[in-house]
């Protein structure tokens, strides 16, 4: 994936990449931030751990590569903590743009300090098992979103959003055209105008009164 797309998208964000798609491919689901105010956006590598278990986690770093995003996913979002501070040094240490996890994570105040931008659906300390292999690279689901490794997975302070592999380029032309029409209404607002009056709402409503 060229890097400059990824740049884009990352740089765009969730809520423009996803209203400029027509509004696809939010990931609808409640995600600490953990660290505030952090974007992150990267080929996905994908991992289905084994319910309440973070076998496959392991397995998933042995994999990843420089630039990606380790998205680590159950069967069943449940507030198990996947990766603590030593998962994260070692996917920090094999270059990892970011991590969204569909579980918890540990350790919360040593991975702020690690600046690796990470998402998570809960804090808290409860253990995984290590007992099941899991699936890494199998096309997971999070918050009603598919996401299969190599597609571009984009992470902001709106929360996430997933962009398919093949169409990564074409998101980056939709996103900068919704920039150029959000920047001529700006303009317009900043001149006075307001919204119910350049969408025809007055027209309409005053039409129908």
């Amino acid at each position: 994936m060229d890097a400059d797309t990824i740049a884009e998208l990352r740089r765009a964000g969730v809520a423009t990449v996803y209203e400029a798609r027509g509004r696809q491919g939010l990931v609808d689901a409640d995600f600490i931030q953990l660290i505030p105010g952090s974007r992150a956006a990267g080929p996905a590598r994908t991992v289905r751990c084994a319910q309440n278990d973070n076998r496959g986690v392991h397995e998933l770093v042995a994999r990843l590569q420089p630039g990606e995003i380790a998205v680590l996913t159950m069967p069943e979002p449940a507030p198990v903590a996947l990766i603590g501070d030593l998962l994260v040094t070692q996917i920090r240490e094999r270059g990892a743009a970011g991590i969204l996890v569909d579980a918890s994570v540990r350790d919360a105040e040593e991975l702020r300090k690690m600046g690796l931008p990470i998402w998570t659906r809960w804090i808290r300390v409860r253990g995984a098992t290590k007992d099941t292999r899991g699936e890494v690279d199998a096309s997971v689901v999070v918050g009603g979103a598919t996401i299969r490794t190599g597609d571009i997975v984009i992470l902001d302070s709106d929360g996430a959003a997933v962009v398919p592999a093949a169409e990564a380029e074409r998101a980056v032309e939709l996103a900068r055209a919704r920039e150029d029409k959000e920047a001529a209404s700006r303009a317009q607002y900043l001149a006075g105008h307001i919204s119910y009056d350049l969408y025809g709402f007055r027209a309409e409503d005053e039409g129908n009164t």
